[in-house]
């Protein structure tokens, strides 16, 4: 717009004109400034993805890693991620699994000291006592001349040392260090033996003895060592259970585990002694040794297992469980 100088006053002229924007190096260069930014938007939105694809990858990687490692109690060993920073996270819980798996054999040789404490004073009470009935039969035999009683005598005296020797054997395999062979071993096979040692003495007593296996597959452990400890259970529940009872012996595969289940519908274990029935001499018989479950519980950690007492509305059930190893 522009005043025009003519005869007429106060005459202002308008014009227009189409400019082109398309054209002249103003556009082209600001269009050339929106493509650098729009490809380094996407470019950045890319590298971002790659490296959370990648982290997720190796999160999930030690994710695995830690959640495999059910069954045991000691931290697994973390594989290097190729990531600085994670692997400074992966050599921390490696070090600290470590420590914990050395703490842990501290706590084990602590515990064992303590129990040859307690396994000293409750072995010297178990001798003493055979010892002095076997003085006192042979002190009466001395002080008799009538061949009968002196035969009684010497029959009790017979006795008392098979009593003993029983006992320094099962003292002997609780304290020996156990060395698990392990082989495949069909289960259902395996549980029949088991039990079929035991009808005889289960019938005697009054009392149905059967066996279950919920799974066919075979399994890898020591069957020896593993028959011997079901043996314990077994009579521990035959002496435990009143005539018309039921005792199951039973197998199965339970979260990733291999369990050993002796179930019987005798009274339940007292309630003081339930923390401490593992342990060397701890029984609920008058006549037993406390051994046969101080037995089975070593043959149990000899196969990285345990052996313990499961939960039950009625009567017992002792378990063992292992890792499973199928053949």
């Amino acid at each position: 717009a522009c005043p025009l100088r003519g005869p007429l006053q106060d005459v202002t002229a308008w014009t227009m004109t189409r400019a082109a924007t398309a054209e002249g190096p103003a556009y082209t260069h600001l269009l050339i400034g929106l493509i650098v930014l729009a490809l380094t938007l996407l470019g950045s939105a890319i590298w971002l993805a790659w490296i959370l694809v990648s982290w997720s990858r190796r999160i999930a990687a030690i994710e695995t890693a830690l959640g495999g490692a059910t069954g045991t109690a000691d931290l697994p060993h973390l594989p290097q991620t190729g990531a600085r920073e994670l692997d400074r996270l992966v050599d921390a819980v490696n070090d600290a699994g470590h420590r914990l798996s050395a703490e842990r054999r501290r706590a084990a040789a602590a515990e064992r000291l303590a129990a040859v404490g307690r396994l000293s004073a409750n072995l010297a009470h178990e001798i003493r006592n055979p010892i002095a009935a076997m003085r006192l039969k042979a002190e009466n035999a001395l002080a008799s001349s009538d061949p009968a009683r002196k035969s009684s005598a010497l029959e009790a005296i017979l006795q008392q040392v098979a009593r003993l020797d029983a006992l320094l054997r099962d003292l002997l395999a609780t304290t020996q260090a156990v060395q698990p062979t392990p082989r495949n071993v069909a289960l259902e096979g395996f549980l029949r033996s088991t039990i079929d040692a035991h009808r005889e003495l289960a019938a005697h007593h009054a009392l149905a003895l059967r066996s279950v296996c919920s799974s066919p597959r075979a399994a890898c452990f020591d069957p020896s060592q593993l028959q011997r400890a079901l043996d314990n259970l077994i009579l521990n529940a035959i002496q435990n259970t009143p005539a018309g009872g039921e005792i199951v012996v039973a197998a199965e595969i339970h979260g990733g585990r291999l369990l050993f289940r002796v179930t019987d519908s005798g009274p339940s274990v007292d309630a003081g002694i339930r923390d401490r029935l593992f342990e060397p001499f701890v029984s609920t018989r008058a006549d037993g040794t406390g051994l046969g479950l101080a037995i089975v519980r070593e043959i149990a950690r000899a196969h990285q297992g345990e052996a313990r007492l499961g939960q039950t509305h009625h009567g017992n059930s002792f378990e063992i469980s292992l890792p499973w190893q199928p053949s």
